[in-house]
């Protein structure tokens, strides 16, 4: 068997893909991922809003919490206050004068810290008023052992000393300040020295209890915080309305600047929380500034730093996310443009090979009804000429032996080419009429094939070609014109005829493939045909034959494509070529069609 390297298949294909420009494709593709990746950002700054309305909520709770303990703080401190000794009396440094009130524990150390600048010598006048301003002391001041004052930091009027004695000049004593603090509402505390050479004496007016009152209150509610109401919390402090300090947990910031903060809006109450990214210690932090209440009214402003970094891995992550999907978008979008792009220029070339096709086949055509007309025309001078010819054979041969065999041969030369040219008129003139409208009658298709044996078996045999035939006893009839369809595959045995060179074998074969369609094949030994070769066969200007036209094929394609049939051609050069006819058992509109099929790397 031969080797199939080539299967074509005549057909007619239509392209029937969308034709969409692509400068619109790419332009709504820019646009797409333009509104994707603003939608994108849109997103993200949503999430990031969402974290940080996150952390301020969570500023806000530990806000609440601090508040509730510092009000139950303070409301302890007050009833505490309110238990006064029967009698005034001075303790070591390590002992306050109340020991279970926390107020006086704070204004304890603050004489501990008096003491030990008082030690090394690092004390005046000057530096005794500056700690009392600073921490909020109404009086402080220290006496030696003979209860004379040595430093303090203001000079009592002598209305809050003697309002009961004449005495314009007597000492300040523990004594007198039990009384200053009956009539002024003041309270103080005394401690001794370690070694017993003094006392340290600190007093608070009724502004300084209140402010220190606060302070241990707030101080006690941070210690009280959980570790669990303070995840995330790097620092906090509280001041109260004057910029003085209450309380701080974790590292202390430094001051806000006025403008960085609305701090009047604060106080007012008319910003419940203004909050700001700063970087601090190396980390990203939510700043917070919160109104601080007490008793129902605004009293400070609690500074809260949450650490971002929790916010900021979730928002990394959504942004690695959202920049992924978009790269996967951006690659299936190019993509889509570049299979786009191949299309349209694949149509496009189609296109114009299309309108080429049909600018040549328009130019065929009227070459094709000029040429029939021309050989319609040809045909009488060639007539005249043939019976001319026959004229001089007959009556004007030359007498003498030698002349008269020149003349004899060259009236044949004659008449054989005067024979050709009318069959190449008479090929013109059939392939002009095979566009015509066929007139289709059922015909058994075996008493078609054996005529054409018949024609052919002895021009096969004097070229010693074998012709074999095989399914010739199926009698199914086809609607057919009879005589077109016998040219047609006349023409297909005589182009086997003509691939074989010397001796060799053409098989004509019929069988029914299946209930729609007769399949006919012509085999032959011939020279074969290259991919192509194939691609061109039917085209009426191409021929490989040194004479003739080359419409044979042409013609016998036209007239099966009249008959709603098909042609499939395998061929393998120098080995032999295949023509398969199927031809329609029932009448089917008259539209062939035309297909190509690559075997073995061949493209065709």
């Amino acid at each position: 068997m031969k080797a199939k390297t080539t299967l074509w298949r005549s057909q007619i294909a239509y392209d029937k893909r969308l034709d969409l420009p692509p400068l619109a494709i790419g332009a709504a593709c820019a646009l797409f991922i333009s509104m994707f990746i603003i939608m994108g950002l849109l997103y993200l700054q949503r999430i990031e809003r969402s974290l940080v309305t996150l952390l301020e909520n969570q500023g806000r709770a530990i806000t609440e919490v601090l508040q509730r303990l510092s009000q139950e703080n303070l409301n302890l401190l007050v009833q505490a206050g309110q238990q006064q000794p029967e009698r005034p009396y001075s303790l070591p440094q390590e002992q306050p004068l109340y020991p279970k009130s926390w107020l006086t524990s704070a204004l304890a150390e603050l004489g501990q810290e008096v003491d030990k600048k008082w030690l090394v010598a690092n004390l005046n006048e000057e530096a005794i008023k500056k700690f009392a301003e600073d921490k909020g002391l109404w009086l402080v001041a220290l006496m030696d052992k003979h209860g004379k004052v040595v430093f303090q930091n203001r000079r009592l009027p002598a209305a809050y000393l003697f309002a009961e004695e004449n005495e314009s000049q007597s000492p300040l004593t523990i004594e007198r300040l039990l009384r200053l603090a009956q009539l002024k509402k003041i309270g103080y505390i005394a401690l001794q020295r370690k070694d017993g050479s003094g006392t340290v004496i600190i007093a608070l007016d009724r502004e300084g209890l209140l402010y220190w009152g606060l302070k241990v209150s707030v101080e006690k509610a941070i210690e009280k915080l959980g570790e669990g109401q303070r995840q995330g919390l790097i620092y906090m402090t509280i001041t109260n309305v004057q910029g003085m300090p209450l309380g701080y947990s974790g590292y202390v910031p430094e001051r806000w600047h006025v403008t960085e903060m609305p701090f009047i809006e604060l106080l007012q109450g008319s910003v419940n929380l203004a909050s700001r990214s700063v970087r601090y210690l190396n980390r990203n932090v939510i700043d917070m500034a919160i109104p601080f209440y007490i008793n129902g009214k605004n009293v400070g402003i609690v500074r809260i730093g949450m650490d971002k970094e929790s916010t900021d891995s979730i928002l990394r992550d959504n942004k690695r996310q959202l920049l992924s999907f978009l790269i996967f978008v951006m690659l299936i979008t190019i993509f889509s443009m570049w299979i786009l792009y191949h299309n349209h220029n694949r149509h496009m070339a189609r296109i114009v090979e299309i309108e080429r096709s049909l600018e040549k086949a328009e130019r065929l055509s009227s070459l094709g009804q000029l040429a029939a007309g021309v050989a319609h025309e040809i045909r009488n001078p060639l007539n005249a000429i043939s019976m001319a010819s026959q004229r001089l054979k007959r009556d004007f041969s030359p007498a003498t032996e030698e002349y008269n065999r020149e003349f004899q041969m060259l009236c044949g030369v004659i008449r054989d080419e005067i024979r050709r040219l009318n069959g190449i008129v008479e090929e013109f003139l059939s392939f002009s009429k095979s566009r015509r409208r066929l007139e289709l009658q059922n015909y058994p298709v075996t008493e078609v094939l054996q005529k054409i044996v018949n024609l052919t078996q002895e021009e096969a045999r004097s070229k010693e070609i074998s012709i074999k035939t095989r399914g010739f006893a199926n009698q199914q009839t086809l609607p057919m014109d009879m005589d077109k369809l016998q040219q047609a595959l006349l023409n297909f045995v005589k182009n086997a005829m003509e691939s074989i060179k010397g001796v060799g074998e053409i098989e004509i074969t019929m069988h029914q493939r299946d209930r729609d369609f007769i399949s006919i094949t012509v085999s032959d030994t011939g020279c074969g045909m290259t991919a192509a070769e194939i691609e061109r066969i039917f085209n009426p200007e191409y021929t490989t034959k040194e004479k003739g036209v080359g419409l044979g094929l042409a013609l016998a394609h036209e007239i099966i494509r009249g008959h709603g049939g098909e042609i499939r051609i395998s061929s393998t050069p120098n080995v032999g070529s295949d023509f398969e006819i199927r031809l329609p058992i029932k009448k089917r509109s008259a539209e062939g069609t035309v297909r190509s099929v690559a075997k073995n790397g061949e493209v065709s």
